[in-house]
């Protein structure tokens, strides 16, 4: 068996007080962060030789131990992950978020029954408070590195942003706030902020952030209607097309039919439309839309028609990415997990608990996208290819694309109608 010493060589240089004497802790902190990552590296190693796969670096992840803070380097593979739940728990940031929120509502006698039940449940009431501060202060580190790092090093053609509210107490009283959030194309978690409200100013600082960190490229960014939101894209991210979210443009044009009735036969007529396959037929699925819409309800036809260029602006790009750029579904879920996780709390103390707590949700939400990808190297490389520019249809084909469309639209409504009386 090899000695202390010689095992100390692997970790390198014996960490020494600054009187000569030998370090124990830091030395039992050294040969324990080298082993485990060894120990990670040889399944990796074993893992790939078995399924025919290949090593992809590493991510970094801090795990707080008896004998310190190790700094354990995850392999990553090219293809599936690779993530070692013996030694690390993949959702431990969250949880700690969450008890430094309760702990923080605990002390300041701000928490209800139901918070004070879900403190116990979580050992709250036998933390100390230098146990609570320390989960803090690694919490912060991490929400700190994962918003501070530069993203000048990756392309970002595709952006998503979004907002979602959370009470949290401010200056004294309660009120409902905003955390805006934006993902990159490959699933990375680009920027997250709490602010007042969703302004035009408040999105254009965030923005600007991003910008300054390194984000550039950005060929289309996805997000709701706000209108401060997208003047502050036009401003930040000139050039970048803009996608509204035909989900949210769907819903708004059901809210403008009023009546129940009126609103299930909207978004009958609505709902085909973005199933096409074919930039043409989509086009003229929204034009057949439109005119049934005007005969129905006036005001849904009004805001559909305003919306056109927007809507169908993921049609210049490759068709392989269109069923993810026409939507926000990736900030809706990320937003459902914030809501689930914010639930426990209720109502956040301060705004540094909330922001600790979307931050360990995101960092999290960063690690497990990690080990996949949102396009695959293939699709991506089909948006910088060269492509023909496509022939405008001539009147003729036009006249059988609207009559096709208007087939699919009214098949899709006698189907509704069937199933409905069914």
């Amino acid at each position: 068996m090899e000695s202390i010493a010689e095992m100390a060589a692997i970790a390198g240089t014996m960490p020494r007080f600054a009187d000569g004497t030998i370090n124990m802790q830091e030395l039992l902190r050294q040969l324990a962060e080298t082993l485990i990552n060894e120990i990670m590296s040889a399944e990796a190693d074993e893992l790939c030789a078995a399924s025919g796969n290949s090593r992809n670096g590493y991510r970094e992840r801090k795990l707080l131990t008896c004998v310190g803070t190790l700094t354990l380097r995850i392999p990553k593979l090219r293809a599936g992950s690779f993530f070692p739940e013996d030694v690390i728990e993949r959702y431990q940031r969250v949880d700690r978020a969450l008890v430094a929120a309760v702990a923080e509502m605990y002390a300041t006698g701000t928490s209800t029954r139901k918070v004070q039940r879900i403190a116990e449940k979580l050992g709250v009431d036998r933390l100390s408070k230098d146990q609570v501060s320390a989960i803090a202060h690694s919490l912060d580190e991490d929400v700190e590195e994962l918003l501070g790092r530069s993203l000048g090093d990756v392309r970002m053609p595709y952006i998503w942003l979004d907002a979602t509210y959370v009470k949290c107490r401010r200056d004294g009283h309660v009120a409902s706030t905003a955390i805006v959030t934006a993902i990159g194309c490959g699933r990375h978690v680009l920027g997250i902020s709490v602010v007042d409200t969703e302004s035009y100013d408040s999105w254009l600082t965030f923005l600007q952030g991003l910008r300054d960190r390194g984000v550039d490229g950005a060929m289309l960014v996805v997000s709701d209607a706000h209108e401060g939101l997208k003047r502050a894209i036009q401003e930040v991210f000139q050039g970048a097309a803009w996608q509204r979210c035909t989900v949210h443009l769907m819903r708004d044009c059901i809210r403008a039919a009023g009546s129940r009735t009126l609103a299930r036969r909207v978004a009958r007529i609505v709902a085909p439309v973005f199933r096409a396959k074919d930039a043409d037929a989509v086009r003229a699925m929204y034009h057949v839309a439109a005119d049934m819409l005007e005969e129905c309800c006036p005001k849904a036809a009004a805001v559909w028609e305003d919306a056109e260029a927007d809507a169908l602006a993921y049609l210049d790009f490759p068709a392989s990415h269109w069923k993810r750029l026409r939507t926000n579904n990736l900030q809706e879920r990320t937003n459902r997990e914030i809501k689930r996780r914010s639930r426990v709390v209720q109502v956040f103390p301060s705004v540094k608990s909330l922001e600790r707590l979307v931050g360990a949700v995101m960092c999290e939400q960063d690690d497990i996208w990690a080990d996949s990808r949102y396009f695959s190297e293939r699709k991506m490389s089909e948006l910088y290819e060269e492509h023909a520019v496509p022939k405008q249809p001539d009147a003729q084909e036009r006249e059988r694309l609207d009559a096709m469309a208007r087939k699919a639209i009214e098949a899709s409504l006698e189907l509704a109608d069937r199933m409905e009386a069914a």
